[in-house]
């Protein structure tokens, strides 16, 4: 290793010296955020709010200072078939309810999960993967149809937000605390040789989480009354459950959707399937699946989705080459470049194996604007409420799309007879630290 001498740091400086656009920058920084000093108007035209293939979707939900975008964007998706079989113009599905199962499901997961690990070294990296990571607010698609197969869902007005539910950090954190010490305890049980009582020290913990999460976000109904008004008519539905108005207002229609993905790195070849080791939340659902395909057909798939008239749910990773007033993702609209005088690309392949990208958040694809055939850009219900973008709904960039977007979920009858077939083989395990693991929040 070579250490930096004075003469080097005088070349440094000297080189410096002879750049008058950073000199320039330099001045302009004494005062001003360098995060807003790259914005390109020549592109302003092209990321205009319209499109010439738009579904009619309803207001956008608010999921506040929580990391439970997959389940906005899934519930979003399902209230779509309940407003237009009832004429809704707004109407919300209960975040907070199935919130809370998945809460709660992730918990006993995490418990059980630990006895794979009651006797390996305490640095073992993958109970230390597990350890660190805890339980998120995050999720998957499968990890969504897990719950809603199992749980059903409710009307809002059933189960409403509370403090707790719309901002659940510090929440989190004592859940985390818990499960650790549980893991702790569980070893040390072990250790011990007293095995045989580590299933009361289960049973204790799920108790006093599931008594934690009651109290925070309440208690999920069991029963419940739909009301609405369609054509200035007030309408009631009595005495549901949430499996019943899932299956009986929606239809089991989930079990149709295959995930599929874009992840162009070496270890994963296209037209094969994969799930991840400890990435779950309900035990004994759906398996956590993705068919890795080539963006062009990843895109060619959502195309058709999207005009049939069905929205599609995707996750994507957009802390990159955003502007969250406007609700823009384009990576054609920052000048990095020329201002930094640096190169910044890198490749899609080698932001996920170097750690610089990987899927971070699920939202809706609702529109796309179609040139000569070809999309250039994307219509996207978000769920940070209606005060940014275009009353909360925001655009992405047909090359940001390529980029940044890593999984898109479709109905299989969409899907060719090859990718159909590639899709039923047997999913190749990935390492729960793989990139393709990462949760949307």
């Amino acid at each position: 290793m070579k250490k930096i001498e004075d003469s080097d740091l005088q070349k440094l400086k000297s080189s410096y010296e002879k750049k008058p656009v950073q000199q320039a920058l330099r001045r302009v920084l004494v005062k001003n955020e360098l995060a807003n000093l790259f914005d390109k108007q020549e592109q302003k035209p092209l990321t205009q709010f319209r499109f010439s293939n738009e579904i009619k979707t309803l207001p956008v939900a608010n999921q506040k200072q929580s990391g439970r975008c997959w389940i906005f964007a899934g519930l979003n998706m399902i209230r779509e078939v309940i407003a237009k079989k009832y004429d809704l113009k707004d109407f919300e599905l209960s975040q907070n309810y199935t919130a809370f199962w998945d809460k709660f499901e992730k918990i006993n997961y995490f418990i059980e999960a630990m006895d794979d690990f009651l006797e390996v070294d305490h640095d073992d990296r993958t109970l230390q993967h597990l350890l660190k990571t805890g339980i998120q607010d995050g999720g998957q698609w499968d990890m969504f149809v897990s719950l809603i197969e199992k749980y059903g869902i409710a009307p809002k007005e059933a189960m409403s937000e509370t403090t707790s539910s719309s901002g659940t950090r510090f929440k989190n954190q004592i859940i985390n605390i818990k499960l650790r010490q549980y893991a702790a305890n569980a070893r040390h049980l072990f250790a011990e040789g007293k095995k045989n009582e580590i299933p009361n020290l289960k049973a204790k913990t799920l108790d006093e989480l599931y008594t934690f999460l009651a109290t925070n976000f309440g208690t999920p109904p069991e029963k419940f009354d739909f009301e609405y008004v369609s054509k200035d008519q007030y309408h009631i539905i009595k005495g549901l459950t949430p499996q019943s108005f899932y299956l009986d207002h929606v239809g089991d229609i989930l079990k149709d959707y295959v995930s599929i993905i874009n992840s162009p790195t070496k270890d994963k070849p296209f037209m094969k399937t994969y799930t991840v080791a400890y990435l779950g939340n309900v035990i004994g659902g759906r398996e956590i699946k993705y068919l890795n395909l080539e963006m062009k057909d990843l895109k060619e798939l959502v195309l058709k989705q999207i005009l049939d008239n069905e929205v599609v749910w995707f996750g994507s990773d957009v802390a990159r080459y955003g502007d969250r007033t406007i609700g823009v993702w384009d990576d054609q609209s920052f000048d990095y470049d020329n201002m930094l005088e640096m190169s910044l690309f890198i490749s899609k392949e080698d932001q996920l194996d170097y750690s610089q990208s990987a899927m971070n958040h699920a939202m809706l694809l609702t529109a796309v604007n179609l040139d000569e055939g070809k999309p250039n850009r994307w219509k996207i219900q978000n769920s940070w409420g209606d005060t940014n973008g275009l009353k909360g709904y925001f655009l992405s960039s047909d090359t940001w799309f390529d980029q940044y977007v890593y999984q898109a979920v479709i109905h299989e009858k969409y899907l060719s007879h090859a990718q159909m077939k590639a899709w039923k083989e047997a999913p190749k395990i990935l390492k729960p630290w793989d990139p393709m693991g990462a949760l949307a929040k």
